[in-house]
């Protein structure tokens, strides 16, 4: 396996960025993905939110899916000041279970599953939690439920771990080949999380700079639960 890159590491930092200005778009009102609904009550409905050219770019990936396959969204967009509430709340966790670590062992141990909030992809509207599903909104075996810890699955939410069954496996590869094939990165600490346009996608492409800085919400937040599907997932 390659070195990986943490979020945590200066060169992600050290990536300039000259935002775009592109807008945040609702995928729940342009309803051509699925929309899962594990992330309803967060935000108050900010998770549906990404910018123009990353939905435009995951819908191109979907048309490369084979058939009975289907992207399904989780979150995109998420507030700068929910993102470090998150951050904060995994570094605390891991200070508790190893209070011999220093502080930056804990920033760069927290950065595996949690993007420090200064550089994050999602608060940019750059990045998406995403799995595949069926037509039926029927989650595919990806190896480890999604968001789950490098603690909880034993590494195996990384993109390339070898601890999981040859299904998941195809399932993984498959997704990464639609996604890789219309400009998005993985990061590989996290199998389900991708994105374009921002520091840490300009540092894996080479891009010069970032296209997607820190952005807030300047959109009405309002809910379209009538182009939501429900799926069936694990709850756990």
């Amino acid at each position: 396996m390659t070195e990986i890159v943490l979020m945590s590491d200066p060169k992600v930092a050290a990536v300039p960025v000259q935002e775009c200005g592109e807008r945040l778009v609702d995928l729940r009102r342009d309803g051509r993905l699925m929309v899962d609904e594990r992330k309803w009550q967060d935000s108050a409905g900010a998770f549906a939110y990404l910018r123009e050219g990353v939905l435009d770019r995951l819908l191109k990936a979907q048309a490369q899916l084979p058939q009975g396959m289907r992207l399904l969204f989780v979150e995109g967009y998420r507030p700068p000041s929910l993102q470090r509430h998150y951050f904060d709340k995994y570094a605390a966790q891991l200070r508790a279970e190893h209070p011999e670590w220093a502080a930056e062992q804990v920033r760069s141990a927290a950065s595996r599953y949690v993007s420090p909030p200064e550089i994050a992809p999602h608060s940019a509207g750059a990045a998406v939690d995403l799995t595949l599903a069926d037509d039926d909104g029927c989650e595919l075996d990806m190896g480890t439920r999604m968001n789950a810890t490098p603690e909880e699955s034993e590494g195996a939410c990384y993109t390339q771990a070898d601890n999981i069954s040859d299904k998941a496996r195809s399932h993984r590869e498959i997704l990464s080949t639609a996604l890789t094939a219309v400009g998005l990165v993985n990061y590989p600490t996290e199998w389900w999380h991708w994105s374009y346009g921002d520091r840490y996608w300009a540092l894996e492409t080479g891009a010069a700079v970032a296209h997607y800085g820190p952005k807030e919400l300047d959109q009405p937040q309002t809910s379209h639960p009538h182009q939501t599907r429900r799926t069936r997932h694990d709850m756990a």
